[in-house]
């Protein structure tokens, strides 16, 4: 192995979208040794456990486990592979998500709308150790190490909703987005799916919130401060 090749920072990538992951793979390629990729909490921590890379690139939502997505994946972790440090990379931009893997100890926070060139500076910067967090993140992130709950106005712990938790992840992605007034054609393109799934979810959102229209949907989820 050359001296460059050595040098080079060893990445792993996780998320369960298989096309998503080999489009982020392809574009890292060049730039990083990616050292392994995983789609479930367990295959994650056994992947990382053996290659222990430098760093992850973490989706929040991750099936599998006991149910905790990216923030359980980065706890198990530690143990097996201590000094990997973990940049989240999600579709969601939602308080609550932002949250958990930041009080589990990820280096930073980005979202899927960003471009190849700035993820490449975003892993060298993680992996030099600096926290990196989409702009638009800023105040959730300081909430998040405060200590203080995004999502409350008076500073309570944010109240448990029944509601929200009959939603799946996948659900709540597609909630998310269409209440900040993403086209259907638009959610399938960010979370790599077909038209008809999405308007199959939304009908899904829709029928166990019982609500209406996107337009209700877009009020519950502001009423909730979730968008």
């Amino acid at each position: 192995m050359s001296e460059a090749a050595a040098d080079r920072i060893r990445v792993a990538v996780v998320d369960d979208h298989e096309m998503f992951r080999a489009g982020v793979i392809a574009t890292l390629r060049d730039s990083f040794d990616i050292v392994g990729q995983a789609a479930d909490v367990p295959g994650s921590v056994a992947m990382i456990a053996q290659t222990k890379p430098q760093v992850v690139l973490l989706d929040v939502h991750v099936p599998g486990g006991e149910g905790g997505g990216g923030a359980e994946i980065l706890t198990k972790s530690r143990a097996y592979s201590p000094a990997t440090v973990f940049l989240a990379l999600s579709v969601s931009d939602a308080p609550q998500d932002v949250g958990s893997v930041i009080r589990a100890g990820a280096q930073g926070y980005v979202t899927k709308t960003i471009t190849g060139a700035d993820l490449i500076s975003s892993i060298k910067q993680v992996h030099e150790g600096y926290a990196v967090f989409s702009p638009k993140l800023a105040g959730f992130v300081l909430s998040a190490f405060q200590g203080v709950p995004a999502a409350g106005a008076d500073g309570a712990a944010p109240v448990h909703d029944e509601e929200l938790d009959r939603l799946s992840a996948r659900e709540q992605e597609v909630m998310r987005l269409i209440a900040r007034g993403y086209t259907y054609k638009e959610v399938a393109a960010e979370l790599f799916i077909s038209i008809k799934t999405v308007e199959t979810r939304v009908s899904s959102v829709l029928r166990k919130l019982q609500l209406s229209n996107r337009t209700e949907l877009t009020r519950w989820a502001a009423d909730r401060r979730i968008v």
